[in-house]
C-alpha cells in the first residue's frame, strides 16, 4: 500500500506535490528543524497531518514577510525570545499595510489624475513628501532583505 493510499501519510514527492514545490525544499526546511517527518522501516520520510500543516504555515508566513528562522520561533512554542520575535512581526505587517495602503491610494490617484506626467502633479507628489523630506525611509530598507 502507498503512503498516499492511507490517510495523512505522504511521501516527501507527494506532500511537495500538493503544494508545488521541489521536494528539496522540504528536505531543507527539515535541516533547518521546521519539519520532523518520521521514517518508515526502510528509513523514506512520511509526513502526517502536522507536517502538512506545518508547511502551509511556513509558506503562509512565507508569504506575509517572516523569515526561516522567525517562523521557527513560531512553530517552537518553546523558543527563547519568541515573544519578541512576533510582536516585532506584526509590526513588520503593520509598516508594511500602510506602504501597501498608500501606493493604493497614489495608484487610485494616479488612475483619476489628468496630468500626462504623473511626478509632475502637486497632489500626487503630496503621497511622496515625507520620502523627498527624508522623514521616512518607505519601508526600502527591507528591498535588500535575503530571507530564506
Amino acid at each position: 500500500m502507498k503512503a498516499s493510499d492511507r490517510p495523512g501519510r505522504w511521501t516527501v514527492g507527494e506532500l511537495a506535490a500538493r503544494f508545488e514545490l521541489p521536494t528539496h525544499v522540504l528536505r531543507h526546511w527539515e535541516d533547518l528543524g521546521l519539519l520532523a517527518p518520521e521514517r518508515d522501516a526502510s528509513g523514506y520520510r512520511r509526513y502526517g497531518q502536522g507536517d502538512l500543516v506545518r508547511v502551509a504555515v511556513i509558506l503562509r508566513n512565507k508569504a506575509a514577510g517572516m523569515t526561516l528562522e522567525q517562523i521557527g520561533v513560531l512553530l517552537d512554542g518553546e523558543a527563547a525570545g519568541r515573544h519578541e520575535v512576533l510582536e516585532a512581526h506584526l509590526r513588520d505587517l503593520t509598516e508594511r499595510a500602510r506602504s501597501i495602503e498608500r501606493s493604493r491610494e497614489m495608484t487610485e490617484h494616479a488612475l483619476r489624475c489628468r496630468a500626462h506626467d504623473i511626478v509632475a502633479c502637486p497632489r500626487f507628489a503630496q503621497h511622496v513628501d515625507d520620502l523627498v523630506g527624508g522623514r521616512a525611509t518607505g519601508g526600502v530598507a527591507g528591498w535588500d532583505d535575503t530571507r530564506a
